[in-house]
């Protein structure tokens, strides 16, 4: 009697996802850290670089991935994952992001509304795009605010192209122009979970520096 295949993904690894999920992995990650409050810590950036290396690896690799695949499976995750926020924001109202007690994911909303306050909803739609947490937020947040849904669905389809195909094909260019990527898998990735985190802690300590200023 054959062994069920158990799939056991760390959440937090963009790594674990592909090597068990593959470019389905990619769907569920960008479709929940766009569309979901609850996928706002999901690896998106990290995800979208790796798969693009994985793309460029050998047949015989421990993962390897197909390139139209991965942007198939990255354009329709980040593009549903977003209009799903905006629906759920439009139909829950603000007592969806009220009951969300994650101080991070607050200091979220708060960027969000700036965003959008700030740069109007074009800028802001495809900037959030960029950022970790304030893209998962400011979908919902453009529902609650009745952003009319022509112009939302206009620029985050256009964000999310932009995005999704962007850093991905980032990864690939960099993976074709390293012969034997294989080989230095794991320092570039860590790089990459690196770099990607970046944002969110200039994010962090922007709150946090604005939250003493506003004590003084």
């Amino acid at each position: 009697m054959e062994r069920p295949v158990v799939v056991d993904v760390n959440p937090l690894s963009a790594t674990s996802w592909l090597a068990d999920l593959g470019a389905a992995g990619v769907f569920l990650v960008l479709f929940a850290e766009t569309g979901l409050l609850i996928g706002f810590f999901l690896p998106g950036d990290s995800l979208l670089f790796t798969a693009g290396l994985f793309c460029t690896t050998s047949a015989t690799a421990v993962v390897h991935l197909s390139l139209p695949l991965v942007l198939l499976a990255a354009v329709a995750g980040a593009l549903t994952g977003a209009q799903v926020g905006f629906v759920l924001g439009r139909r829950g109202g603000r007592p969806l992001l009220t009951r969300v007690r994650n101080p991070h994911l607050h200091r979220g909303v708060e960027r969000a509304e700036e965003l959008l306050s700030r740069y109007g909803y074009a800028k802001a739609i495809v900037l959030a795009r960029f950022i970790p947490i304030v893209r998962t937020v400011l979908n919902p947040m453009a529902g609650i605010l009745a952003v009319p849904a022509r112009t939302f669905t206009m620029w985050q389809v256009f964000g999310g192209l932009l995005w999704s195909i962007g850093v991905t094909l980032a990864g690939y260019l960099l993976g074709a122009s390293i012969p034997g990527i294989d080989q230095y898998l794991l320092p570039i990735i860590a790089v990459i979970v690196v770099v990607s985190l970046i944002p969110l802690f200039l994010e962090l300590w922007r709150s946090h520096r604005e939250s003493k200023a506003s004590r003084e």
